[in-house]
């Protein structure tokens, strides 16, 4: 068999990095970590091919050497799924989905062949079954179980051209211990909290090692330390090990919940392993708003202090946070600026309550009658797919208010400032000084402290910077370049938006 996999394109997102990719001569922040990981299940003797839209174009002769054409989508990528559906059906190829999107929205595409739902590894070997003994193939292959990552294999890394990507991408575990109203990832991939083996781990590694790769690797569990104690007793220090072996190779970001703050030694070990940064859902400083989406993690304790916590063990913390609760007053938005400000949070990404599919609150605002369109799967770009308590207008008002004061230059430089006063970070490693890094310095310096119009800010920061934390100055150029994009996603970089 040949089989073409066919990655979607992303729109121009918070986390796309796109404006921010430019600087740095890559065309995409991460890879389709899931078709790679499919595509090592498939049998050894199968032809495969690999197409991520976000690096090149998809060309026809592609679609013309397939048999199959393996697509894989988040909600996010909707658009870009309708124009590959749409060319791939002037071709003879047989179409094969599966991932979150068409997990749950399956019955809105009639023109897809056959759809792998759930976790691949439970319902992939049932379509290959069926295939090679013959068996009438199924339209829906689907399970209401949930897989074991012990059977999950290497993913083909091999098929990437990882020149074009900033990171690589890991997955430890999926499933997660809390339940919030707005997330959905319970939903898709349960509460038990399921792990590779540190042997896998490790593979995975070594796979990446071979390849060449060195810098950042993601870890792209949604909650790296929902299993504390296997996390801090086997994975890693195993990894601890590989990477002092190897001359620390890689770096890794997560994402965790903000009980992390409250483990010094798991703080510990995560750094000693090459962990620099994590992602922590904050969503708010209002208490009764936590309480109301079921946020128990949050509930009870010192945000701020806590995320100060986790900086001074030389992680940076990067956040996310929502306006739109229905407990939310007009207080809010200078309490989350205020918030976000003081915790030298630098990527804040802001968004307006959304109610993904098949989430408690979606459940909530359908038994209301509040549900006005389906979520975009971005709630950064403005939208809200249900009626809020909140005046629309006022709340719309409050989050453009919000976006202006922590993106537009001054703020933001002053936040990273935040940081650097507070943030320790230990390296295991010289960094290399290559021909890429320098040509994004200077591009940088050229974009930002020439043309862009907050140059004198861009100045007077790198100046503070190299006077009071020399040390710091190529997390002050990143941070400057991760300015330039978010202001451009949010629409404050180019026109001025007045809001």
């Amino acid at each position: 068999m040949k089989v073409l996999m066919i990655y979607p394109k992303y729109p121009d997102t918070y986390w796309s990095f796109t404006h921010a990719l430019k600087f740095i001569s890559k065309k995409a922040a991460v890879p389709p970590l899931g078709l790679i990981t499919v595509s090592a299940m498939l049998p050894e003797n199968w032809q495969k091919k690999l197409i991520d839209l976000n690096i090149e174009e998809l060309n026809s002769d592609d679609i013309k050497w397939a048999d199959y054409v393996f697509l894989s989508s988040m909600y996010v990528q909707k658009e870009s799924v309708t124009e590959i559906l749409a060319t791939c059906k002037d071709y003879p190829v047989k179409v094969i989905a599966g991932g979150p999107l068409f997990t749950q929205e399956y019955n809105n595409y009639p023109q897809i062949d056959h759809f792998i739902l759930n976790e691949a590894e439970i319902t992939l070997p049932l379509f290959l079954s069926d295939l090679q003994n013959g068996s009438p193939l199924k339209r829906i292959y689907q399970t209401d179980k949930y897989a074991d990552l012990l059977v999950s294999p290497v993913p083909d890394f091999h098929l990437l051209n990882m020149k074009a990507y900033a990171s690589m991408s890991l997955q430890v575990s999926r499933g997660c211990p809390f339940s919030c109203d707005f997330c959905e990832i319970t939903a898709l991939l349960g509460h038990k909290v399921r792990m590779k083996s540190s042997e896998q781990v490790i593979n995975e590694l070594e796979a990446l090692y071979k390849l060449n790769w060195k810098g950042l690797v993601s870890v792209v569990d949604d909650n790296f330390i929902g299993n504390k104690k296997v996390i801090k007793m086997k994975l890693l220090p195993s990894i601890i090990k590989w990477m002092e072996m190897h001359n620390h190779p890689f770096s890794f970001n997560a994402q965790t919940s903000i009980n992390l703050a409250d483990d010094d030694q798991l703080l510990t070990l995560m750094r000693e392993a090459g962990f620099i940064s994590t992602f922590i859902g904050i969503e708010t400083p209002v208490e009764e708003s936590l309480q109301n989406c079921h946020k128990v993690q949050n509930e009870n304790r010192n945000l701020l202090e806590n995320v100060k916590q986790i900086q001074k063990a030389g992680l940076q913390v990067s956040g996310g946070f929502i306006v739109g609760f229905d407990s939310d007053t007009s207080s809010v938005f200078q309490r989350q600026i205020d918030f976000i400000q003081k915790s030298g949070i630098v990527s804040a990404m802001v968004g307006l309550l959304n109610a993904p599919k098949n989430t408690k609150l979606y459940k909530q605002m359908q038994e209301e009658n509040r549900l006005t369109v389906d979520a975009t799967g971005s709630n950064t770009d403005f939208t809200m797919n249900f009626i809020p308590r909140m005046d629309k207008q006022k709340l719309l008002e409050g989050y453009y208010r919000i976006i202006n004061n922590i993106y537009k230059e001054k703020p933001y430089y002053k936040r990273i400032r935040e940081l650097f006063r507070n943030y320790k970070p230990v390296k295991t490693r010289k960094s290399d000084i290559d021909l890429s890094r320098l040509k994004a310095f200077l591009k940088s310096v050229f974009v930002l402290g020439l043309l862009n119009r907050g140059r004198f800010e861009y100045w007077k920061f790198m100046i503070w910077t190299i006077v009071n934390k020399p040390k710091l100055l190529e997390e002050a150029i990143t941070f400057s370049v991760y300015g330039y994009h978010f202001r451009t996603v949010y629409g404050l970089r180019q026109v001025g938006r007045k809001y």
